[in-house]
């Protein structure tokens, strides 16, 4: 890293001085404790009573996983944060040199635009990170129960969160640079979050390339590294859109130069942005760092499908709103997506809920497609479809394939502790910390 006493260690010093100002900043710090509290509070509550707690016998909780349990609810706080929250302290940041006239006055400095632009995203991450510590303060209490922790989780979901965190500023930046007024940049990230709502609800409705286009949402990305998914595709695209969005707030911070000639350069970045972004969607590798490898078959059947070569297509004659299409995507479709090397699927129905078309004679069926083998079955579960494929493919699984390397069956980790300390933590504790701390700083920047 550059030395804090070179140009860009000076305006590090300068940008982490403006964030340590920021009301917003502090109010963000103040707000998130009790937000993760709630979240977190509420998940303990409700994984100790279904382990259990003030039951008769123990429930559920023998499969229930804390990936999915604890920290998906207590790091989605983070998401609500970072959605409603940190893109307004970006905002103060970014924008308050252009308002201030500083930024006039930096850009005598020899110095790119980008380099500036960056010594403010990383200021920024830095305050997000300082904000993290709301919810590692929920692991440090889980710990303290006695309940199980992977690693591997919970560097899935933290990273999620991180990468979403950099998305909203790299919006932010851009907004705050591309527009007038705070805000009208306010009113522009706000909008792009809520497009991107949008999408996702239409992609519930319709399917085909809305999903595939809907798959790349922060919601999306997010929920997918909530659940132990990494996918490299979606690391690739996220920095293709960080890189974008700070891309595009340095060309509107070059004052300079002629309007005509910024806009040139930002059609051009957007489209070179968009054939990148293409070409990394198709992308395949992922990794399923869930303990109960939630996001995966058992690994006899992951060896018998990647053995199936021939192409598989599936025609679904199920409604978006068929819990049974949605079953079907969830615990198979995703699964033999990241399996098979040729896999397509295509949903068919008439309506959008499915209820009047249950007196057709197809709705429901599953036509398969190996190869040119085909045949028709009505079995939307995991153990149907697997049959179905494997019957086509001329290969059967052995009763009790199991090999040396097959892993125990998951059986989860119940904990039947109630979250004591946990309130007071978070409702009491954190604040006050935060309030100190933001008085403290203010007495020494006085």
């Amino acid at each position: 890293m550059r030395s804090l006493r070179s140009p860009f260690g000076w305006l590090l010093r300068k940008e982490w001085r403006e964030l340590v100002s920021s009301r917003a900043w502090w109010v963000m710090l103040l707000l998130i404790g009790p937000l993760v509290g709630v979240s977190f509070i509420s998940a303990v509550r409700t994984y100790a009573e279904l382990s259990g707690l003030n039951g008769t016998a123990a429930g559920v909780g023998e499969v229930f996983s804390p990936l999915v349990g604890i920290w998906a609810p207590t790091f989605s706080a983070c998401e609500l944060a970072a959605a409603f929250l940190l893109p307004f302290v970006a905002i103060r940041v970014v924008a308050a040199d252009r308002h201030s006239g500083a930024l006039k006055l930096e850009l005598q400095r020899p110095m790119r635009a980008m380099t500036r632009v960056s010594a403010k995203a990383i200021v920024l991450m830095a305050g997000w990170l300082l904000a993290s510590f709301a919810p590692l303060l929920g692991l440090a209490l889980w710990r303290l129960y006695g309940g199980a922790i992977y690693p591997p989780e919970i560097g899935s979901v933290f990273t999620g969160h991180i990468v979403n965190a950099a998305l909203a500023i790299s919006l932010a930046a851009a907004a705050s640079t591309l527009t007038d007024h705070p805000a009208t940049a306010a009113i522009v990230t706000l909008s792009v979050t809520v497009g991107t709502w949008i999408l996702s609800f239409v992609a519930a409705v319709h399917g085909g390339r809305w999903a595939q286009a809907a798959a790349f949402t922060p919601t999306a990305i997010v929920a997918e590294f909530q659940h132990g998914l990494v996918r490299l595709s979606v690391l690739l695209i996220s920095a293709l859109l960080i890189l974008g969005g700070l891309s595009l707030a340095a060309i509107g911070t070059r004052l300079g130069a002629a309007p005509r000639k910024r806009l040139v350069e930002s059609l051009a970045l957007v489209a070179g942005l968009a054939a990148a972004i293409v070409c990394a969607s198709f992308v395949p590798s992922t990794w399923d760092l869930s303990e109960s490898r939630m996001n995966s078959f058992p690994r006899s059947d992951e060896r018998l499908l990647t053995s199936i070569q021939q192409p598989l297509r599936i025609e679904a004659h199920l409604a978006p709103e068929d819990p049974r299409r949605h079953d079907l995507e969830t615990q198979t479709v995703s699964k033999l997506r990241r399996i098979m090397r040729d896999f397509e699927i295509s949903y068919v129905s008439a309506t959008s809920i499915g209820l009047f078309e249950q007196t057709s004679g197809h709705y429901g069926e599953l036509r398969y497609d190996l190869g040119g083998r085909t045949s028709v079955g009505r079995n939307a579960t995991t153990d149907g479809v697997l049959e179905s494929i494997y019957t086509l493919a001329d290969v059967l699984p052995a009763a009790g394939d199991v090999t040396e390397d097959e892993e125990p069956a998951f059986r989860g980790h119940p904990l039947a502790v109630p979250p004591t300390g946990a309130a007071f933590m978070f409702y009491g504790a954190w604040p006050a910390a935060i309030a100190i701390a933001a008085m403290m700083s203010r007495r020494r920047g006085s």
